[in-house]
C-alpha cells in the first residue's frame, strides 16, 4: 500500500511540474526581451509582442545586455560588467534568483541556450586570437572552443534542431591594410565542423537568426552605408532586403510564428523596437522612448 501511494504521489507532482513548466511556456511565448538605456543605464527588460506589459527584470546598476531565452522561456541568459568585466549570467524571467556562468578576465559575451537547453553558445578572446565561437554546459562547466582562429567572430544562433551553428566573421583584404573588416555569415555543425560561408556581399553582415522552422536565415548587413534586414534560405540562397529603410535597421528576431521579424531601428542616437510582417512588410511601432532600445529576442 505504501508503494502505491508513493507512486500516486509521485505521479502526481510529474504532472503537476509538466503543467507549470507547460503554463511557464505559454505566458512566455512570443514575448520579447531587449536592452534600453531608458533609466540611465542598459538594463534588460521585457515585453509582449504588441510592445505592452513593459517590465525591467535586471534592475542593475551596471551594464546587461544580449538576452536569450531558454527553450521553456524560464530563464534568460545574457552578459554583463556588474562584476567588473564581460561575463555570462542567467537568470529567471522574472529577474530573480541571478547566477554567473563564467568567471574569466577575457570578455566573454553574447550568450545563446541550445534548444534542448543543455549547452550555451557564447563569444569569447579568452585564448588571445580574437574573438571566436565558444561553447559550456548549462551551468556554465566544460567550457571549450569551437573555432580557433584570428578571425573576430560574433553573433552566434542555434538551428531549431540544433545541428547547425550560424556566425559572423569578420574577413579583411590581406593586401590591403587600410580595408574594413567585411562581415559575412557561416555556418558551421554544432561541433565546431564543417564551416561554410552564407553570404558573399560587399558590407558587413552579422545578427543571423534561424527562423522558427528552420528554412531561412534573417541578418542584418549594410547597403550602401545603410542597414537594412535581410533574408535568406538557410543555405544562403533565394537573399532578398526586407526593409529598404531610410533608417538603420538591425538586429532581428522571429516571431513564433515565423510571420514578422522584430528588430531594431533608428539614427542619431536614438533608436526604438519595431515588428515587420515579412509578406506584407507591413511594421508597428513597439517602443518609442529617447535613446537605445536594442537587441530584441523572442521567445518561441
Amino acid at each position: 500500500m505504501d508503494k502505491i501511494l508513493l507512486i500516486i504521489c509521485v505521479s502526481m507532482f510529474s504532472a503537476c511540474k509538466s503543467a507549470a513548466q507547460d503554463n511557464m511556456e505559454s505566458t512566455t511565448k512570443n514575448k520579447i526581451a531587449f536592452v534600453t538605456n531608458r533609466d540611465g543605464n542598459s538594463e534588460i527588460y521585457t515585453m509582449d509582442l504588441n510592445g505592452n506589459d513593459i517590465q525591467n527584470i535586471s534592475q542593475n546598476d551596471s551594464l546587461d545586455f544580449s538576452p536569450s531565452w531558454s527553450y521553456k522561456g524560464d530563464i534568460i541568459y545574457f552578459y554583463s560588467k556588474r562584476d567588473g568585466n564581460s561575463d555570462i549570467y542567467s537568470m529567471n524571467s522574472d529577474g530573480s534568483n541571478v547566477h554567473r556562468l563564467t568567471n574569466h578576465p577575457a570578455s566573454d559575451v553574447l550568450p545563446v541556450p541550445s534548444p534542448d537547453g543543455r549547452s550555451i553558445l557564447f563569444m569569447s578572446d579568452r585564448d588571445s586570437l580574437s574573438r571566436n565561437v565558444y561553447i559550456m554546459n548549462s551551468n556554465g562547466s566544460n567550457v571549450r572552443a569551437l573555432t580557433k582562429n584570428t578571425f573576430y567572430e560574433e553573433s552566434p544562433d542555434w538551428s531549431p534542431n540544433g545541428k547547425e551553428i550560424v556566425f559572423t566573421r569578420q574577413l579583411r583584404d590581406s593586401t590591403d591594410t587600410s580595408h574594413a573588416a567585411n562581415g559575412e555569415i557561416f555556418i558551421m555543425n554544432a561541433d565546431g565542423t564543417n564551416v561554410r560561408r552564407l553570404t558573399n556581399k560587399e558590407g558587413y553582415d552579422s545578427g543571423a537568426k534561424f527562423s522558427p522552422d528552420g528554412t531561412q536565415i534573417a541578418f542584418y548587413g549594410s547597403n550602401e552605408n545603410q542597414w537594412d534586414l535581410y533574408i535568406m534560405d538557410a543555405d544562403g540562397n533565394t537573399l532578398y532586403n526586407l526593409t529598404n529603410d531610410t533608417i538603420e535597421c538591425y538586429s532581428p528576431d522571429w516571431s513564433a510564428d515565423g510571420k514578422w521579424l522584430i528588430y531594431t531601428a533608428g539614427s542619431k542616437g536614438n533608436y526604438n523596437l519595431w515588428k515587420i510582417n515579412i509578406e506584407t512588410k507591413d511594421r508597428v511601432q513597439l517602443t518609442n522612448t529617447v535613446g537605445r532600445n536594442e537587441g530584441p529576442a523572442v521567445h518561441k
